[in-house]
């Protein structure tokens, strides 16, 4: 059985990937603290608890896997409000968690990666290509994240697949009180399913389902 570790792993976009890549999948269910109810929702699962703030704390969860065929980075952070209103630490953990985190994992896990010419996705956001009134910290980390994805993908060609999935709005607690309509998470999870279980010579560059 492959194995896929997945931040973001306890709700949103992360759980339903985890749900989806769990029927034949062993799941690690990223989480900043209790992975407990994901994990024992699943056939095959076991909690990987790190705070994706702290690249140290990362990196020494990180060295606990020998083996990686997946590696999908799905924990975001939103801070809303306009710029004038965003605080400097707000804006840091905007990019500790949707950016730098992601990077930390990769550089981690990338020889695992390497070894079981797995995949790496990267969880985006249409906010990846479009800013928009209130998102400026947001809109700025999934730029950058896009950034990260896309020469990655060059540098690693022929060694492991990199994939960007930039979702439009989707029903998560990050779009709690949004009226306007949305696609339901387990769309993203197909999304994801398409591109962990193409063949190792077909890459997507980016997918937007």
């Amino acid at each position: 059985m492959k194995t896929a570790l997945i931040t973001g792993a306890s709700r949103g976009i992360g759980r339903a990937i985890a749900e989806e890549l769990g029927r034949d999948h062993h799941i690690l269910a990223g989480a900043s603290s209790d992975a407990s109810e994901i994990v024992d929702a699943l056939p095959s699962a076991e909690p990987f608890e790190v705070d994706l703030r702290d690249p140290s704390a990362i990196g020494s969860k990180a060295a606990e896997i020998s083996g990686l065929d997946v590696l999908i980075h799905a924990a975001g952070l939103f801070p809303k409000g306009e710029f004038a209103e965003i605080s400097d630490a707000q804006w840091r953990e905007a990019f500790e968690v949707n950016v730098f985190a992601g990077i930390e994992l990769t550089r981690a896990l990338l020889p695992a990666l390497r070894r079981s010419r797995g995949i790496l996705i990267t969880i985006n956001s249409g906010a990846g290509f479009h800013g928009f009134e209130g998102g400026t910290a947001y809109c700025a980390s999934k730029f950058a994240l896009r950034g990260f994805s896309e020469a990655l993908r060059l540098e690693e060609k022929g060694r492991i697949r990199v994939t960007s999935l930039h979702p439009g709005r989707t029903d998560t607690d990050m779009t709690a009180g949004d009226e306007r309509a949305k696609m339901p998470a387990s769309a993203v999870a197909k999304a994801a399913r398409l591109a962990v279980d193409a063949e190792a010579t077909v890459e997507f560059l980016r997918i937007a389902p």
